[in-house]
């Protein structure tokens, strides 16, 4: 009868190989998960900012209704968080907005077009987007 010599249980462990493939893994793991929550982050900002538009909208509006005209273009959206000093002085102005609500997620002023190039008639509420630039496709306005 054969012996066949067996390791004991202590001594067996993974290779250098094994490992490698489970430290692979991982780090594909992890670095998915990092593009996914950088992809979330970037949409956030643009949600965020549209509907920081509406707000400014819902404002201009109750601006409108006090003063039968909404800001003009000199005034802009500054009109609706200090008193304008530029004519034609509002007849009954409240604040309606906060400062930092006229501030977009990429930290720079709401533009405020009066009239509106892309609502015709009316007033144009935008961000530039991250890029910053205007009449690019990031651009995230009220149309």
């Amino acid at each position: 009868m054969k012996h066949i010599r067996r390791q004991p249980l202590h001594t067996r462990a993974f290779t250098l190989l094994e490992m490698m493939i489970v430290l692979l893994i991982i780090a594909l793991i992890i670095g998915s998960v990092a593009v996914m929550v950088n992809g979330i982050e970037k949409n956030a900002e643009s949600v965020a900012a549209g509907a920081k538009i509406k707000q400014l909208q819902s404002a201009l509006v109750a601006y409108k209704i006090a003063n039968l005209i909404p800001p003009t273009q000199e005034q802009g959206l500054e009109a609706l968080n200090k008193r304008p000093t530029a004519a034609p002085a509002p007849k009954r102005w409240t604040q309606l907005v906060k400062e930092d609500a006229l501030i977009d997620p990429w930290g720079r002023k709401y533009a405020y077009r009066n009239p509106g190039k892309h609502n015709v008639g009316g007033y144009d509420v935008l961000s530039f987007g991250p890029d910053g630039i205007e009449n690019t496709e990031d651009d995230i306005g009220n149309w």
